[in-house]
């Protein structure tokens, strides 16, 4: 479980059960629309992980491009 916090999700349910695959792939997407520091990706998100989900989350074409920009294999990934 973990708990974002409000800057990240200010929502009522900010709770996430990270062996949920919906709620993990949920917590990933908020974390990479809201993020302002690196710090907040780095403390959330996980490589592996976010290799393995990236096909099924669903993010602005803006961020995702950018982020298949900056990290490649998550291109061969999609």
């Amino acid at each position: 479980m973990v708990e974002l916090p409000t800057h990240l999700d200010w929502s009522e349910q900010r709770v996430y059960d990270l062996d949920d695959d919906a709620q993990l792939g949920l917590m990933y997407e908020r974390v990479i629309r809201e993020a302002a520091y690196i710090d907040d990706l780095r403390a959330y998100l996980n490589a592996a992980v976010l290799v393995r989900i990236w096909p099924r989350l669903f993010l602005p074409v803006q961020a995702r491009q950018a982020w298949e920009a900056r990290f490649r294999h998550l291109v061969r990934a999609a």
